[in-house]
């Protein structure tokens, strides 16, 4: 069961929690994601595997997760004798972090339409003496 928001503002949350908090990314995610940032040079997926003790289509999952959500992104290295592979990298943790504060703010207003909406609905109902369907 999902925790409620009164549960989670009486949790003791880390900012790496908002990861799992906004897009339901995994623990392993968070894992990746901190191997990335951590990383020096961008990563290719069996290397990500190596750091994170994991087996390559593991990680390989873990990375689709962490670029649908728009932390990472994926680059194309070419072969000189043709050819090419993969590596991976964060996105810029401003761009992240501004990606956060537009859904919470989508999030809030999205809260308080449907707060309105139950004021409406039960206020109203209820100054009418009349039950309410749900």
């Amino acid at each position: 069961m999902t925790d409620s928001i009164v549960q989670h503002l009486q949790q003791d949350m880390e900012c790496e929690d908002l990861l799992g908090c906004f897009h339901g990314l995994k623990s392993l995610d968070r894992q990746v994601f901190g191997v990335l940032v951590d990383a020096e040079d961008r990563l290719t997926v069996d290397e990500i595997a190596d750091r994170v003790d994991r087996e390559r289509s593991t990680a390989y999952r873990s990375v689709q997760r962490l670029m649908q959500a728009g932390f990472i992104q994926k680059d194309q290295v070419n072969y000189d004798q043709g050819g090419y592979y993969h590596v991976y990298r964060p996105v810029d943790a401003e761009q992240i972090a501004d990606d956060m504060q537009r859904t919470l703010n989508d999030w809030y207003a999205k809260m308080g339409q449907l707060i309105q909406e139950f004021e409406d609905t039960y206020v109203q109902a209820e100054e009418q003496g009349v039950a309410v369907e749900h």
